[in-house]
């Protein structure tokens, strides 16, 4: 472990699921004090092995206060979001409330509290319907739900917030997040799940059957490409953007994707070859607003970040995802630990 970041303390919003456990992992690894504050609606106290937890919700501008100030926070990664796109078109107000309300809340309690580095958890979903195959961070952004809209309305507010009081952040915009640690320690676990590979893997042992949306796409086979980064490389992405703001950096906004994408058929196969059973599955109709292609042009953070993805390859991504679902067949409910 790195001993230069002692004296460094992080706080990580909703580092009790998935992605942010995963983070938090990475940050103690490279020698951060983590802090994770969760309000476990959706995260997973058995998620946190590496760093306290206050509970508590982002929407708590005293608690926030508290926890950064009586920890001597010097930095946030903010995880904590709802990101169900369906869920957020049914029930806008809750996305708005917690994904907009609640980010802002956390950015005001950085002013106030004098912290200035915030690294924040965005989406692909912010472009829209691609007018790109391979989108850049320069392609134009026009949300089709309302999960987008709050997202972007928090990378808009980002800049104000840096010109008003001088925070900086990094903007990391994922494509398709899956897998879990290659140590087996922290996984996915949603619920109801909502990610294509846990999904099959469930309806390859026994599960709910796989309902597979449209295979009428222009594409080789029919079914949507789609762009699947290993959590573990998220999270190291994280790690190098926070590093380049403690180097003092400027501001930034990056893609996270392997650049390649992968079919829905694709996917399936795969899951298949590494649990070596069949996936049952169903064709079901297109879902509104699914766009055909959607994929990373990823060269900006490995030139600028110098962050390059360590799992490209989609039946190792299956496999780490595979180690935790047969260790964990009920998530974190499995562990002793939870």
């Amino acid at each position: 472990m790195s001993r230069g970041a002692d004296s460094s303390t992080i706080l990580v919003t909703g580092g009790a699921g998935y992605i942010g456990s995963h983070a938090a992992k990475a940050l103690h690894r490279a020698g951060y004090r983590v802090v994770v504050l969760d309000n476990l609606c959706a995260g997973h106290r058995g998620a946190v092995r590496y760093g306290e937890i206050v509970e508590a919700d982002i929407s708590d501008m005293a608690a926030v206060r508290r926890a950064i100030s009586s920890h001597g926070v010097t930095a946030v990664m903010h995880f904590a979001a709802f990101l169900d796109v369906g869920e957020s078109v049914r029930k806008p107000a809750l996305y708005y409330r917690n994904n907009v309300v609640g980010a802002l809340t956390v950015l005001e309690a950085m002013v106030a509290e004098g912290v200035g580095s915030f690294v924040f958890s965005s989406t692909c979903a912010t472009y829209g319907e691609p007018t790109e195959m391979s989108i850049p961070e320069t392609h134009r952004q026009q949300p089709i739900n309302s999960y987008g809209e709050t997202k972007l309305a928090i990378e808009r507010a980002l800049g104000y917030f840096e010109h008003a009081y001088g925070l900086r952040s990094m903007v990391l915009r994922y494509f398709n997040a899956a897998g879990a640690d290659p140590d087996g320690e922290i996984g996915e676990d949603h619920a109801p799940e909502i990610h294509i590979i846990p999904r099959a893997i469930q309806a390859a042992t026994g599960g709910p059957q796989l309902q597979i949306f449209g295979d009428d796409y222009p594409t080789p086979d029919g079914t949507c490409l789609r762009d699947y980064i290993h959590v573990t490389d998220l999270a190291q992405a994280h790690l190098k953007a926070l590093q380049a703001l403690v180097a003092n950096r400027r501001s930034g906004t990056y893609n996270l994707g392997t650049g390649t994408p992968h079919s829905v058929r694709e996917v399936v196969a795969a899951v298949e070859r590494v649990v070596g059973r069949p996936v049952s599955w169903a064709l079901g109709p297109r879902r509104p607003g699914d766009p055909a292609v959607l994929y990373a042009a990823a060269g900006k953070a490995q030139a600028e970040l110098g962050w390059t993805p360590q799992f490209p390859d989609l039946d190792a991504i299956v496999q780490t995802a595979w180690n935790w679902h047969r260790t964990h067949p009920q998530g974190y409910a499995t562990s002793s630990h939870s």
